[in-house]
């Protein structure tokens, strides 16, 4: 029996809107994500600024904001897969943010 393998393409964020507990991102093809910011530890404890400061990178395929040097691709937010960073990582972040 043959296998069929799908591309699917991933569509391009066009505009990211984040608040106090969401990170809300508009896609190409007219949809709208959100996820919990509690997903991405590191913009959870971001300020407002910075939280406002992304760019699109990968012509829309991910966000970074580079006051917490923090990348999300479109297609884990697709996916619904929160932060991989480790309890280690984010601990030594914190404690490096607040010197």
């Amino acid at each position: 029996m043959a296998t069929l393998a799908v591309k699917k393409d991933v569509p391009h964020a066009v505009s990211v809107f984040i608040d106090e507990d969401t990170l809300t991102v508009e896609l190409e093809d007219g949809r709208t994500v959100s996820v919990p910011i509690a997903w991405y530890p590191r913009l959870l404890h971001a300020s407002k600024e910075e939280r406002a400061n992304w760019r699109l990178i990968g012509k829309g395929h991910g966000i970074h904001w580079e006051n917490v040097d923090e990348d999300i691709s479109v297609e884990s937010i697709l996916t619904g897969k929160p932060s991989g960073e480790s309890q280690a990582s984010l601990k030594k972040w914190l404690e490096n943010r607040n010197k």
